[in-house]
């Protein structure tokens, strides 16, 4: 990429969950930080690093109020911009969106957090199926339904996968229906790594060392925590204290799914995929990050590891 050069929106991403216009309602300050990921790679687990970064065990409040998904288009945008604006600590947002549909904002740091595309898909099978009818209705009846309401999801993991692995929902994308794309997400970040205020963050490596990804988030986000106090800062970031606190992490308390927040943060484990998925469906989602993802960006989502 040329010196100097910054992202630039290219598209509109508006489908039953998204609509990317509502970033232009967002007024950044300096020092937001913004989580990204596609989906299921760790949304909620980087959420609750970052605000254990910042506010220990005492966060102001619970964190659907407080780190928001701003394209999320059933949520009442007037009400996310009113809590945002009202923050007067250092505000940190997420978003689901490819970098192509986000306006990009060099006051602020990005985190990207990326996982192995079975797992993602293993996460967001578990998802899918614990919507509530309420949410469902809610998804369908949202006036601003742009495109067809999403299908119900089929009985057996496996056909979701098929379509998962090879059919996009949005034109310019080749993965990820019903919702929208890992590989397209990916490497549209990918693209733009060597921007000094984003950071790519591997769910591998924070299961294998929570501590030392921990102290690189932080250096990154220039936070600064108090000795005496990192061995606790780590723990409320591990996913046994997150199960433990689950109704007041997840996004709602868990209000819109079957089993609520247990279900939600469910397993936080990888694997998963290989009792569910054989050879040939592998071979589906290899053979399509072969054609979408240069060769580091594909070894990188598979595996971690620096970028």
């Amino acid at each position: 990429m040329p010196a100097g050069r910054l992202p630039e929106r290219t598209r509109v991403y508006q489908n039953h969950h998204l609509d990317s216009t509502r970033w232009d309602g967002f007024a950044p300050r300096p020092g937001d930080i913004v989580i990204t990921t596609a989906y299921k790679a760790g949304t909620t687990w980087m959420q609750a690093i970052v605000s254990s970064l910042l506010f220990g065990d005492a966060p102001p409040k619970a964190p659907w109020t407080l780190t928001p998904w701003l394209e999320m288009r059933v949520y009442p945008f007037d009400l996310i911009t009113q809590e945002l604006e009202s923050q007067g600590h250092r505000r940190f947002i997420k978003t689901h969106l490819a970098l192509d549909g986000l306006p990009f904002f060099p006051e602020a740091k990005y985190v990207y957090v990326g996982r192995h595309g079975p797992d993602v898909f293993m996460s967001l099978w578990n998802h899918y199926t614990a919507y509530t009818p309420e949410i469902v209705k809610l998804l369908h009846e949202t006036p601003g339904l742009v495109g067809e309401p999403q299908p119900p999801p089929p009985a057996d993991p496996r056909e979701l996968w098929r379509s998962w692995a090879t059919r996009g929902w949005f034109p310019w994308e080749f993965d990820g229906w019903p919702y929208w794309s890992l590989l397209h997400h990916v490497r549209t970040w990918w693209e733009w790594r060597h921007l000094p205020n984003l950071l790519f963050v591997h769910f591998n490596d924070l299961l294998a060392d929570l501590d030392g990804e921990m102290r690189r988030i932080a250096d990154f986000l220039e936070i600064e925590v108090p000795g005496r106090d990192w061995a606790a800062r780590v723990e409320l970031a591990t996913f046994a204290s997150m199960k433990r606190r689950a109704e007041s992490v997840v996004p709602g308390g868990g209000m819109g799914f079957q089993g609520g927040a247990q279900r939600f943060l469910f397993k936080g484990t990888n694997g998963r995929f290989r009792d569910v998925l054989d050879e040939r469906d592998l071979a589906l989602w290899q053979d399509n990050v072969a054609r979408q993802l240069a060769p580091a960006c594909a070894r990188w989502l598979e595996r971690g590891g620096e970028v």
